[in-house]
């Protein structure tokens, strides 16, 4: 069996977050000139591209990496109450008792992640976390990751909640799982072909094993 190197997105891949950020953004909401999210209008922007999102919520670009780091801050207070995705942590352990490589990409900081992987006894599975922030694409993030690493595309395979999440995949020409537990619907994630749609940590497990056997 080969061994993959498994990079995993984190807000709503591996934790779920989405609650707390929405309840941070809904906060901040005045202070950065956007509307508050309704139960409603969630429904709505889980249907949207990240670029529609942000199209949707009239944001100035200028402001979203000052929104980014407030709600990154807002978020540290809650790290102690977050938990993983049920079913993400015995998914995690048996692809590392597998010999498979895990780590993460995220757009949080790396002391929140850090501080949520300790909470949650999951500190010891992860060989990076690369933490970075770009509005549009995680693509350059990948790519610089893969460079640093020394991991060939072959062996890499992306896991993520979001639309962004396949789109920088497969610029970057590596594998992605797209999780319908997070963020986006099902139905906006299977538009953007990702290789494969999941809808339980369980399935993990056994779309590495095909994706290996190929």
């Amino acid at each position: 069996m080969t061994q993959k190197v498994i990079i995993f997105d984190f807000d709503g891949t591996i934790a779920d977050t989405v609650d707390a950020l929405v309840s941070i953004a809904n906060r901040l909401a005045k202070e950065f000139g956007y509307v508050q999210i309704t139960p409603e209008e969630l429904a709505l922007l889980r249907n949207l591209t990240s670029r529609e999102i942000i199209n949707y919520s009239g944001i100035s670009l200028f402001k979203i990496p000052f929104l980014v780091k407030k709600v990154k801050g807002e978020l540290k207070n809650k790290i102690p109450d977050l938990k993983p995705i049920p079913g993400m942590k015995e998914a995690l352990l048996l692809l590392k008792n597998e010999g498979h490589r895990l780590g993460i990409i995220t757009s949080n900081s790396k002391d929140n992640v850090t501080e949520f992987l300790k909470i949650n006894c999951l500190d010891n599975l992860f060989e990076f976390i690369y933490s970075g922030v770009t509005i549009f694409g995680k693509t350059t993030i990948i790519n610089n990751l893969l460079r640093q690493k020394q991991i060939a595309t072959e062996q890499a395979i992306y896991v993520g909640d979001e639309t962004r999440d396949i789109e920088a995949s497969k610029k970057a020409n590596i594998k992605v799982i797209a999780v319908t537990w997070g963020f986006n619907s099902p139905e906006v994630l299977a538009k953007q072909n990702p290789n494969f749609l999941i809808h339980h940590p369980s399935e993990l497990v056994e779309v590495i094993k095909v994706i290996n056997s190929h």
